[in-house]
Order: C-alpha cells, then structure tokens, then sequence
C-alpha cells in the first residue's frame, strides 16, 4: 500500500478513510493538468533559491512535462492506494527519478497546493465559459439584426402591452450577456491571484520568491497576506458561483420565453426539429425539451452559490476540512453551465421567426399607446386623449395604425445593436487572458 503524504506509523481505519477521502480522487482529475503546472512554477523557484540543484530541476520539469502530457491526452489516472493528485504526481516522479522526486513538496503545503491548483482551473473554465457566452451573445445579436423589422407584441403581467420586435427580443439577452460577462471579468480578477507560497495558511521559514511563481504562472498578483490566501478558500469559489449564476438567470429567462413563444397559443417561433421530441401518445407533440432542459439546469445553477455559501460562511480562520465537500458542486459546474451556452447557440442560431403574428386583430389593442402618443402630438391633452382611445377600444371603434416610428436609443427603430457589440468587446478585452496563455506557454515550452 503507497504511503500517505500525512501517514505516520499507523493505518486508517478503511471506512474511516472512505468517508473522509470520499469523492476527491474523481474529482481531482478536474485538477490533475493544473497540478503539474503549479509544480513547475514552484520547483523553479525552489533552484532559484538553492534548494534544487540546476539539473535536478531539469530533470524534473521534463518529467512533469511527460505527466502533463499524460493528462492530455486521458491517460493520467490516479491509482486505488493513493489518495489525491498531489500524491499521484509526487509518486510517478518517485518512480522515476528517485528520491528527487520527494523534493517538489520543499516549502508548500497540500493547502496552498490545491489552492493553486484550484485557482488555475478556475481562471481556465472562466475563459472557456467567456468563450461560450460570446458564441451566444453573437448569434442573438445576429438575429437581432435580421429580425429588427419583423415586430412582435411586447408583454407586461402577460397582458399584451405595447408593440416589441424580434430585434428587441433577441438583442435584450444579447444586453443581458454583456452585463453578465461584466460579473464574470470580476471573478477572474479576483481568482487570478496566486496564493502559492502560503503554505499551511501561515507561510514558511524558506526564502520562497513568491514574485517570481506569481509571474512563472500568469497571476495579475498574489494574495499577499499568507492568512488571507487561505481564507480565499470557499470566498473564490462562492464569487465565481455567483457570475456563472447571473449567465444561469439570463439563460433560464430566455428559454422560458423561448418554450412559451414556442406553443401553439403563441407560434412566434418555431424551434429546429432535432431539439424537440414527440409524445407517446399524442402524435401532434414537438415538445421544447431541450430548452426546458436548460431552464432547470440553469436554475439548479442559480442554487450554486448559496450551496458554496452555507458550507464556508461559519467557519473561522484556517484551514478546514469541510471546505473538500465544495469541489463536489463546484468541478462540475463549469461542464453544464458551458453545454447549457452551447445548446442555446445552437437552437438561437437554427430559430426561425413568425413574420406575421400581427396579422391576428387579437394583437391590434397593444398600438393604442401609439394612438394616444399621435393624439397628444397632435395637441390633444395626453389624459383626454387616453380617455378617447380607451373609450374608443370599450365601444368596438378603434382602429389600430401598425406604421410606428420608434427613434430613440434602443427602442425599435435604433435598437443600438453596434454600441452593445463595442460593449461587449471592451469587456472582454478587460479580462487579460493573454497573460494567463502565455504563462503557461512558457511554462511548457
């Protein structure tokens, strides 16, 4: 049986170590690539400073490369006796290289190690789930563009209310995104700070450069206070959780109305073929079943932060072992929060639009406002004139006139698609992924 990192000179009880390992070695291969980069960054300090020899950190970051490689390409695993990442990498380089390979733990703890490793595949997935987000944001935009004539009743309590258009419907979540990606940006910030070199949460005796790991790996800066870098423990994550969830509400909004304009009672939109399915008795149904998917998805998404919440909100300083239990909803999220983005892309991009809803008098009512608007132009006291039209409506002798001219910022003749584009690009630029691809770059070369 391999050695724990921790083990002294007795065994664990067997359920005792079940239950307290419990779905880490599933979960760290989440971790496993990002592992080996912290080791790296952190063994090439360690010979700046003496405590490796020149070709003992050659050695070693060659043989890293190789398990880098190895977890790449899906065949890095993590073996029934050992009990985590860190101690899968430390025994292949063991194997390997010796005794050298007992050397990379010199100055850090399992704490700031999963910390960083924590850090870099969050900063990761953030990057990937931007991506995805501005996939959608594109193709709504898109749509945006090409229906901005085609006009569609606008709704408040449910109630027809006012004319709309498919270019405003589409471009509100394309707005949505970008104030979305704002909230994501923060959390990268707040996530790309290094806390490698904070050991067990209260530093350590070695001279460790943590300058040069911040710069080795990319990091915008470090969490400078040791205590604090590992109080970040549960805080990233909870942060992180609440950006993804405000993309969750946009999505889960969207698709509600998408499922809703679907049905028959509305037919505003007719949903592509393959992201629907039949009944099995009724064979008239084509149910939205991929938009429903992603509405309850994104709502158990919504549900992630207060998750991370009530599971680091009470504990004090230090480290603690009830902080493992937020890996077990935090790994996965970021795979369903991007797969929800990709179906939505998708189905946005395949939608096709009703260009005629209008022409049922059911809808001419919700011009009325544009009638009392003209009355008032024209010198009518807007009260007087909103009494005749509602009286006029009352007595069955309004006509409606479906010629509007919207012109203001953002409304149905100026839907200001072009400003929300430059926005959404200045935000993305704000992110500063390039400093986090070429670290990594190097660090790899």
């Amino acid at each position: 049986m391999a050695n724990k990192l921790w083990e002294k000179n007795f065994e664990v009880n067997k359920e005792i170590e079940r239950f307290t390992v419990g779905k880490d070695r599933e979960l760290d291969m989440y971790l496993a690539k990002y592992d080996v980069l912290g080791s790296m960054a952190h063994i090439t300090m360690l010979e700046s400073i003496g405590l490796l020899e020149k070709d003992e950190l050659t050695q070693l970051l060659a043989e890293l490369k190789n398990i880098y490689i190895m977890c790449e390409e899906g065949r890095f695993v993590i073996e029934d006796d050992v009990e985590d990442v860190h101690s899968q990498v430390e025994m292949l380089l063991t194997r390997s290289l010796g005794d050298m390979g007992k050397k990379i733990h010199s100055g850090r703890s399992r704490n700031d190690q999963v910390l960083v490793d924590l850090k870099l595949f969050t900063r990761h997935e953030l990057k990937e789930v931007a991506d995805a987000v501005k996939i959608l944001f594109d193709e709504l935009i898109g749509k945006s563009n090409l229906y901005k004539d085609v006009l569609m009743p606008g709704y408040t309590h449910l109630q027809i209310a006012m004319p709309s258009s498919f270019g405003l419907w589409f471009g509100a979540y394309a707005e949505s995104l970008v104030d979305d990606m704002m909230f994501l940006q923060a959390a990268y910030k707040m996530t790309n700070r290094n806390p490698l070199g904070s050991a067990a949460g209260y530093g350590s005796s070695f001279p460790l450069n943590r300058t040069m790991t911040t710069e080795l790996l990319g990091f915008d800066s470090m969490d400078y206070n040791v205590v604090y870098a590992q109080m970040g423990r549960g805080k990233m994550e909870r942060n992180v959780a609440f950006a993804m969830a405000t993309i969750a509400g946009t999505l889960s909004k969207m698709a509600f109305d998408a499922c809703m304009f679907n049905c028959q009672n509305f037919s505003f939109v007719k949903l592509p073929k393959e992201c629907t399915t039949g009944s099995s008795i009724m064979p008239h149904k084509k149910n939205p079943d991929v938009f429903e998917l992603i509405r309850s998805k994104c709502n158990k998404l919504q549900g992630l932060p207060q998750q991370i919440m009530l599971m680091m909100n009470n504990l004090p300083v230090g480290y603690f072992r009830d902080l493992q239990i937020i890996k077990e909803v935090f790994l996965p999220a970021f795979d369903e929060l991007k797969d929800c983005l990709q179906m939505a892309a998708y189905i946005i991009n395949k939608m096709e639009v009703n260009t005629n809803i209008l022409d049922n008098p059911m809808y001419d009512p919700m011009f009325s406002v544009e009638e009392v608007n003209n009355l008032a132009a024209a010198g009518m006291p807007f009260r007087d004139a909103y009494k005749k039209v509602g009286i006029d409506i009352e007595e069955g002798k309004f006509r409606a006139n479906k010629d509007i001219n919207h012109t203001h910022e953002g409304s149905i003749g100026n839907l200001c698609n072009d400003k929300i584009e430059a926005l959404m690009q200045e935000v993305i630029g704000g992110f500063g992924f390039e400093r986090m691809e070429k670290a990594e770059k190097e660090l790899l070369k």
